[in-house]
């Protein structure tokens, strides 16, 4: 007895998923975490952190002050870059009292600049010609509250392991029904594009960081040119990492206490941030776009495709190969919804978040090509 086309698919998706759960690094563990105890310095180094901001009136505040709270022991210094806002940030920031917040105003854009990128280069021209001995640069977000006692574990990890990057993916806002649906995933995505233990064994090139919380060596930027090697990336948190691991090592994890203010209402704000940079990803190949759809359909869809269409035609293989697919499937994401407090049940949901999310890739296409790529407050870098 010949096996169908369906069951041929299905045993093929349980395959690949068999290989990413035993072979891509353990990536589903969600277990690199900034935990433990932090190392007793003999002296703790200073610390300067640039905060790009645009339109943030609604967060800045709260983002400056969970810093400035830090228990720290080490001198801290923020200095937040107003990216030609047209609302309050820039005022905002000059009503904080305490004189180790300052903000400076960014000047126009120049072509072949990201506009973060931009702003961050500035923020970090100011802090090298006021703080030039300092060793550290907090690279952060205008909308990340830290939670108490990360700039400590930051720098001590750093210092303990003589790490040249150490960064945290800090935890995305998860109380709407999309965010429950979609954010787990993504998280769980981006672990499986970069796997974290990869990413942190300096004898793999594997290099990613998270943009909303970088510390980072000065020498180590100093040594790759400065943040005008990145100038007009829009993945900038990887493309730093990625400049930096081939000559010191880095480190990525999971916070659990830092997280992002910013909410997800409605399916278009996370369609918008996964539209923004999903076609950059895939170095604007319309053929790994391709790629990408059909990988994502065989490894999501082909499961439980392969339980309907089997239940409904008598083809038991192919429902017995979608049912053990799914459950693999299934049982990776859970570690990734624990970390996010959600019931193990939403993994069932993940064949779901699967499909959104290709189609936001496909979407992510169409608008490089409409000349509407990255698209980020007022600004967009299409190809």
């Amino acid at each position: 007895m010949s096996l169908s086309v369906l069951t041929l698919c299905a045993f093929g998706s349980l395959l690949a998923w068999l290989w990413l759960l035993l072979a891509r690094g353990n990536y589903w563990r969600c277990d690199q975490l900034l935990t433990g105890k932090v190392a007793d310095l003999e002296q703790w180094p200073n610390v300067v952190a640039v905060i790009p901001a645009r339109d943030e009136a609604e967060s800045i505040e709260q983002a400056v002050i969970s810093l400035l709270k830090q228990s720290f022991g080490g001198s801290l210094h923020i200095i937040v870059v107003d990216d030609n806002s047209s609302d309050e940030t820039a005022k905002i920031v000059s009503a904080i009292d305490d004189e180790r917040v300052e903000v400076i105003s960014g000047k126009p854009l120049p072509e072949k600049w990201a506009g973060k990128m931009w702003a961050v280069a500035q923020g970090i021209e100011y802090a090298k010609a006021k703080f030039p001995k300092t060793p550290y640069l907090l690279l952060t977000d205008a909308d990340i509250e830290h939670g108490e006692g990360i700039l400590s574990r930051l720098v001590s990890k750093a210092e303990t392991d003589q790490l040249d990057l150490v960064s945290l993916m800090v935890r995305l806002r998860c109380e709407t029904l999309w965010e429950a649906l979609l954010i787990p995933p993504f998280v769980y995505f981006f672990q499986k594009l970069f796997p974290f233990p990869w990413v942190n064994n300096p004898r793999r090139k594997t290099a990613a960081a998270a943009g909303g919380c970088m510390l980072v060596r000065w020498s180590a930027l100093h040594r790759i040119g400065g943040i005008s090697r990145i100038c007009d990336r829009v993945i900038d948190d990887c493309a730093l990492a990625a400049a930096i691991k081939p000559g010191g090592p880095i480190w990525l994890g999971l916070a659990e206490t830092s997280h992002s203010l910013r909410g997800y209402d409605r399916l278009g704000g996370i369609w918008d941030m996964v539209a923004r940079t999903a076609f950059v990803q895939l170095r604007r190949s319309n053929l790994l776009v391709a790629l990408s759809t059909i990988g994502m359909v065989f490894l999501f869809l082909v499961p439980p495709t392969a339980i309907g269409f089997g239940l409904k035609n008598g083809d038991l293989p192919a429902a017995i190969f979608g049912v053990a697919g799914w459950s693999v499937m299934a049982v990776s994401i859970v570690p990734t919804l624990k970390l996010y407090g959600l019931n193990a049940a939403y993994s069932v949901l993940l064949p779901v978040a699967g499909g959104i999310y290709g189609t936001m890739t496909v979407s992510s296409a169409l608008r490089d090509h409409r000349g509407k790529g990255g698209a980020w407050k007022g600004r967009s870098y299409s190809a």
